[in-house]
């Protein structure tokens, strides 16, 4: 069922608390966000939303957390949902403004990956390592790979590999595990 009428300002933090910005499909033009236009639009949350009142976020709601979100960090689709609550959790202690700040640096880090590291194999680690690990740690690691010498010399594939590398080492520190969470068939 299409949601009609239904709009949205923040087309990088969605309705439920995940981070479109960092979405491999949204960075592709795939998606245009819960609310953006023509696309995913049958959206429950959406729905929710509509009945009261149109909030922004779900945590604007006096609901919140709704039995929508049972069993919501169990399993990842295309971007993790293991943040949500997290997430959710931060934008409401720092702010909308403050940690719309902290995504837009994450979506900077997110393009630099992309366009500077990728071998065409790796835009999905990289989109989940953006969107789990924490932004000082990607800071420091695209700051210390950016300012070794001789990168510029390298294939794609050794950037590539040398950078999932680096991530990977950041997220065995943090006590991450990158990979996405598939439901059980």
């Amino acid at each position: 069922m299409i949601v009609k009428d239904f709009a949205r300002s923040d087309l990088y933090f969605s309705l439920c608390g995940l981070n479109c910005g960092l979405c491999p499909m949204r960075l592709g033009d795939y998606c245009p966000g819960c609310g953006g236009g023509a696309g995913n639009q049958s959206c429950a949350i959406a729905r929710c939303s509509l009945q009261h009142g149109g909030i922004e976020y779900c945590f604007q709601c006096e609901l919140f957390p709704c039995e929508l979100y049972e069993g919501s960090d169990e399993y990842d689709s295309f971007i993790s949902y293991r943040r949500q609550l997290q997430d959710i959790a931060r934008i409401q202690d720092i702010g909308i403004e403050a940690y719309q700040k902290e995504q837009d640096r994450k979506v900077a880090i997110l393009r630099k990956l992309l366009a500077d590291y990728n071998d065409g194999r790796r835009k999905s680690l990289f989109c989940t390592a953006v969107n789990l690990l924490p932004l000082q740690g990607l800071e420091r690691v695209l700051e210390m790979e950016c300012g070794r010498e001789g990168c510029d010399e390298e294939t794609a594939k050794n950037r590539a590999e040398r950078m999932a590398s680096l991530l990977g080492e950041l997220a065995v520190k943090e006590d991450i595990n990158l990979q996405l969470r598939k439901r059980p068939r």
